[in-house]
């Protein structure tokens, strides 16, 4: 099974909607396998942003992800970097596909609820990133069986 991040932003802590979120994922049946609040650091985003970092727009980004605490998950299932792409939308609210988390609760580019790894490999660096490996953990969702075919497993 893959292993991918999310992250719920400021604007999804400061809105109070973290529980609805989270329930989008589980109702999909992706499993959650790690989950913490953290504050963000300089450093941290410097190294999470680092693509970004000669955009215009990148001290805006820092400053909107340390307003408050952010928490950050790791959901695991099938091609579980795309699923859970496919289930936030993209990136600016106004233009996500209503259903999606974005396109039901955004209006920003910046303040669009949530971050999450744009594929596997993205998923791998992210994850190490803000999880230590004892803080991800491994169990079976007995709902498994009902979520996916027994070769899809």
């Amino acid at each position: 099974m893959e292993k991918t991040l999310v992250i719920l932003k400021p604007s999804c802590v400061q809105r109070a909607l973290i529980g609805e979120v989270i329930s989008r994922f589980e109702k999909k049946g992706l499993r959650l396998a790690g989950m913490k609040m953290i504050q963000l650091t300089d450093a941290v985003l410097n190294e999470h942003y680092a693509h970004l970092k000669d955009k215009p727009f990148f001290q805006r980004i820092k400053n909107s992800m340390r307003v408050c605490p952010v928490i950050v998950q790791c959901w695991e299932g099938i091609d579980a970097a795309k699923v859970v792409r496919s289930l936030i939308g993209i990136t600016d609210g106004r233009g996500a596909a209503a259903g999606t988390i974005r396109g039901d609760f955004s209006m920003s580019a910046q303040e669009n609820i949530v971050h999450a790894s744009d594929s596997a490999e993205s998923a791998g660096i992210e994850l190490t990133r803000f999880f230590a490996k004892d803080e991800i953990f491994d169990y079976k969702l007995s709902t498994l069986a009902h979520l996916c075919a027994s070769e899809e497993i």
